[in-house]
């Protein structure tokens, strides 16, 4: 970040830095305590994920009011304009990713009521693992301005596209194979899916990251391998 001739223009757009570094590590913490809270039916961890939500909304907020501002007051131009208006982009995917974790946090008391197969579990860690992977990366890559460490990573939500399309399949299975899986299956796929998307908003964040590093955009075809809609059809 250059430095400007007005010192408290600086601190406008740090603070913004700030609150969207804050945002990652919040989105990051919620994640993992959902998935936490899943696996090991842990009613309280998941209350706190939902109460989490509120804080992560509130800092939403408050950098889209100080981008608000700084941009009626400043008029930035080229890179810095570039920034605030990629902070408010990243930031509106960032409080996506709080929802998700929020969701699976939700549905904790079902599935902990449940029997829930204990072999699902792995492959539900394993998912949430890489998701994981993804959305502690992608804020350090922007923290470090690391724009070429974006591109792996963006490609990266490949392999949470093949591990959900495993993991659907696996709940399937159960499903057919024992009626008395199909409440903890479905609530257990609705997590699954809640995952996956959170995959696509950090390939979301990954790509306006970039953007606001070099000036230009990542080339637009990114690959889905979300073969789930061809398993419906083909059961």
């Amino acid at each position: 970040m250059r430095e400007h001739t007005v010192a408290s223009f600086d601190e406008d757009l740090e603070h913004i830095d700030q609150l969207m570094r804050d945002m990652g590590d919040l989105a990051g913490a919620m994640l993992q305590s959902a998935t936490k809270s899943l696996l090991s039916s842990d009613n309280p961890l998941a209350q706190r994920v939902i109460s989490d939500d509120a804080i992560m909304d509130a800092k939403q907020r408050e950098l889209d009011d100080r981008a608000i501002t700084l941009i009626a007051k400043r008029q930035p131009m080229a890179q810095d304009l570039r920034a605030v208006v990629g902070a408010i982009r990243m930031a509106s995917d960032l409080e996506r990713i709080g929802d998700l974790a929020k969701n699976i946090a939700k549905r904790v008391g079902a599935v902990g009521q449940s029997t829930t197969p204990r072999n699902l579990s792995h492959s539900i860690e394993t998912m949430a693992a890489l998701v994981l992977k993804q959305v502690q990366g992608v804020i350090d890559k922007y923290v470090a301005r690391d724009a070429e460490g974006l591109k792996p990573l963006r490609a990266d939500d490949e392999k949470i596209d093949i591990q959900y399309t495993a993991v659907f399949r696996e709940l399937l299975t159960y499903m057919m194979e024992d009626p008395r899986n199909i409440t903890a299956c479905t609530h257990l796929l609705f997590c699954a899916k809640n995952l996956e998307r959170i995959g696509d908003h950090v390939t979301n964040i990954a790509e306006n990251a970039y953007y606001v590093m070099t000036g230009t955009q990542l080339p637009p075809h990114r690959p889905k391998l979300d073969e789930t809609s061809l398993t419906v059809l083909a059961e």
